[in-house]
């Protein structure tokens, strides 16, 4: 695309706060999609190693680490500078996500961020259980915030390709499986509609299905924990319990299974680490293959949403849903480096940039699985050299997350008076329009690989050979 269209226009302030791989690649894509002020855009991160790049296009830089005692002081004065409305851009680590929205919403500004993030410390407070320091508690904050706080300005909870992006390719998902196998489910609207949508198409579970091709030039160096993207972020996401929504199929539940008190109750988490757990999952280029049960709010969002609920509340359908990660080749060596020395970190932490990756893509989609057409890919096969091609300072995983954040943002703006929301509850028609020049191939791909696929082996397994899509076959235990 050589004319990128112009989405809108920021009247106010714009601050974003956090400038690593993912705001590096946001900030080129805000300058092509919106009119703003330019002397009103304020970046802040405690890391000024990037700030050349603001400082040759005059923007304000603020070399400052947000926290619980100053984000108060800190933000109103520069989301509130002059006239308009002002947008807060949160692509932190270390930043209570909750805190800065509320604050946001009480000044009248905007607000997004790719994850519900909390202040520093509380991924690995050994004094915290694992219920406490799972991401269904940090969703919960956000939901109950809401009910507090019902309507009022827009703010954009969770909006990145993994959450965000991947709940927009479960509708579209969802529509081409009910066309291919003749079912009608007309024209859903409602969170209602759609649950009862996916309950009619059969669907049994999601895996957000993801492998990342993308291969260094040079090999990882011993105890580097290198990525393609925030190396801190699936540190603490993947150091959390394992988690995922829970579907009202499965026959099933492993012993180390814990279950929420209180809450949606849309989702379980294992007593151990997410990049410490494996499943069986599938993706178009690699085939079979095995993947991390990371973590993540699109896993219990998106079993919440499409819950089917009766009129006295008795849960009647629900879908699996749970991250099937295979990270690239150097992420799954740091893990494994880690993790042999029981969970001690690397000290040192690296992220790919689009320089020194000699080729491959990032491969993210959703595998909708149990319905008569056994199962369906649907998702974005954005290579790094078409990322090079068509924006700067990214690769291609940090190209799906960027470009959620646009389209997350153009939405905010068309609807400013929406309150809290998640990706889920979006026009995933409207965002995808956004988003799509930015996501290179995005197809569908039915397979007829299910999880017992040349199983058993050599060797006896604890299997369901009744209902492959079982959660008991898919767990690698």
């Amino acid at each position: 695309m050589t004319t990128w269209p112009v989405h809108g226009r920021i009247d106010g302030a714009i601050v974003m706060i956090g400038f690593g791989s993912i705001g590096k690649g946001t900030l080129p894509l805000i300058e092509r999609h919106f009119k703003f002020d330019r002397k009103r855009f304020v970046v802040i991160d405690p890391d000024d190693s990037d700030r050349a790049l603001l400082d040759e296009r005059g923007i304000a830089f603020k070399q400052l680490a947000i926290t619980k005692d100053n984000y108060r002081e800190v933000l109103p004065p520069l989301l509130t500078a002059g006239k308009g409305q002002g947008f807060c851009v949160n692509l932190s680590v270390d930043t209570s996500s909750l805190a800065i929205m509320e604050l946001c919403r009480e000044i009248g500004a905007l607000y997004i961020d790719t994850v519900v993030e909390p202040w520093a410390g509380f991924y690995f407070d050994k004094t915290l259980g694992p219920e406490t320091r799972s991401n269904y508690a940090l969703r919960e904050t956000v939901l109950e915030a809401r009910r507090r706080s019902p309507g009022g300005t827009t703010a954009v909870s969770c909006c990145g390709a993994n959450p965000g992006m991947v709940s927009w390719f479960v509708k579209q998902a969802l529509l081409n499986v009910a066309a291919d196998s003749g079912v009608d489910i007309g024209q859903p609207r409602s969170r209602e509609d759609w649950a009862k949508a996916m309950q009619a198409v059969g669907v049994k579970g999601i895996h957000i299905a993801e492998r990342d091709t993308q291969r260094a030039k040079k090999p990882k160096p011993m105890d580097v924990f290198v990525n393609t993207w925030s190396v801190e972020g699936f540190l603490s996401e993947g150091m959390q319990p394992a988690e995922l929504g829970w579907g009202t199929h499965e026959k099933w539940k492993p012993s180390n299974a814990g279950e929420h008190r209180t809450g949606c109750g849309a989702a379980i988490y294992l007593n151990q680490p997410g990049a410490n757990t494996r499943v069986r999952s599938w993706c178009p280029t690699p085939g079979a293959q095995f993947g991390f049960l990371v973590t993540h709010n699109e896993a219990i969002s998106i079993a919440d949403y499409f819950t089917v609920r009766s009129e006295w509340g008795r849960v009647l359908y629900r879908p699996t849903c749970h991250y099937a990660y295979h990270p690239c080749n150097d992420a799954v060596l740091s893990l494994h480096e880690m993790f042999g020395r029981a969970g001690r970190m690397q000290e040192e932490h690296h992220i790919l940039g689009e320089a020194e990756i000699a080729d491959g893509i990032d491969e993210l989609g959703v595998l909708l699985y149990g319905h008569k057409l056994n199962a369906y890919w649907f998702g974005s096969q954005l290579s790094v050299e078409e990322t090079r091609r068509i924006a700067p300072y990214q690769n291609a995983t940090g190209m799906q997350v960027t470009s959620a954040v646009l389209a997350g943002m153009v939405w905010a703006l068309e609807n400013p008076n929406a309150g809290i929301v998640e990706a889920d509850e979006m026009d995933f028609h409207r965002c995808l329009e956004v988003q799509r020049p930015y996501l290179g191939p995005v197809v569908g791909r039915y397979t007829d690989w299910h999880p017992l696929v040349d199983r058993p082996g050599f060797f006896p397994e604890d299997i369901d050979e009744r209902d492959p899509w079982q959660f008991r076959n898919i767990l690698v235990r």
